[in-house]
């Protein structure tokens, strides 16, 4: 059963650099569009970044990416880290996609260096350490659902509209979709739904496997942000080292022959075998009891 909210969340602090200044005026002060919280209590160890830039629909600009980048930048180096949970504080909307209003003002030249920017972003998301989950209650459309296919676990609510809609504006998925889709649905799927643009709300998007939970939409339209904390609640308690060399392990074994595979799933566990965790398992096992995980 889903707990109500931690209070932790209604403490959410603006993401700066550890440098940075106070504006000398409030009137210069820039709402932040990105916020992290670590939660606290029996959810210490859960992060969530939230993305709230309302004007934009959380569409991606430039302050937006820049801001996301340094917050991972920071928290890829937090140890205290188990599992990152990406959600909105624009109700119904996960991610708009491209900010096309900010890229009609740009160079040919900047374009492209711009989608090099997502391109690193979506990587960077792929790549932390911890696990990550995108919950998505609204719209997670073109570079949005780029960026919930760089998460590892996604949610939906029944209500959230998602697709990689890029052909229907003239462009092509450019931050990571045409190799992230096909890697979640396989070729023939992905192909289908990037030439066509298609749309599909969460319940279609579960049953073709392309998000983990589809929920039902309530009042508040944060449904699947609750089945995301839930899900996060049952990562949190296992051993936190263990749970991010099987991401490696999943991650780049995917990209090899099995053989290989085998051969990174073998290097994982090595680096597994000293750690305290592994000791307190087999001792918690064998005096039955719950495990207390330190991730040393």
């Amino acid at each position: 059963m889903l707990r109500a909210l931690p209070r932790a969340l209604r403490l959410w602090r603006p993401w700066r650099s550890p440098g940075a200044r106070d504006c000398a005026s409030s009137a210069t002060t820039r709402t932040p569009e990105i916020l992290v919280q670590a939660l606290t209590g029996p959810d210490q160890g859960i992060t969530e970044i939230l993305m709230n830039r309302p004007h934009a629909r959380n569409a991606l600009g430039n302050v937006f990416v820049s801001e996301l980048l340094e917050a991972l930048a920071q928290l890829r180096e937090n140890q205290q880290v188990r599992v990152l949970i990406f959600r909105s504080g624009v109700k119904g909307v996960f991610c708009a996609g491209a900010d096309l209003k900010e890229r009609e003002r740009m160079t040919a030249e900047e374009v492209g260096f711009f989608v090099q920017r997502l391109r690193g972003l979506m990587s960077e998301i792929a790549a932390f350490p911890a696990p990550t989950i995108a919950a998505m209650d609204g719209f997670a459309l073109g570079g949005g659902l780029e960026l919930a296919l760089a998460c590892d676990l996604r949610i939906a609510a029944s209500s959230a509209v998602m697709g990689l809609i890029e052909t229907t504006r003239g462009l092509l998925p450019g931050a990571g979709g045409t190799q992230r889709l096909p890697r979640c649905l396989g070729v023939a799927l992905a192909k289908e739904l990037i030439f066509t643009g298609r749309r599909l709300d969460g319940m279609q998007a579960h049953q073709l496997g392309l998000v983990n939970h589809a929920v039902a939409q309530n009042e508040e339209g944060n449904a699947a942000y609750h089945r995301a904390l839930a899900l996060a609640q049952e990562i949190l308690p296992q051993a936190p080292i263990a749970v991010r060399l099987g991401k490696v392990a999943i991650d780049r074994g995917m990209e090899v022959d099995i053989a290989s595979g085998m051969a990174i799933e073998h290097m994982c566990y090595a680096q597994n075998i000293p750690t305290q965790d592994r000791l307190e398992g087999m001792a918690a096992f064998r005096e039955k009891r719950p495990p207390k995980f330190v991730g040393k």
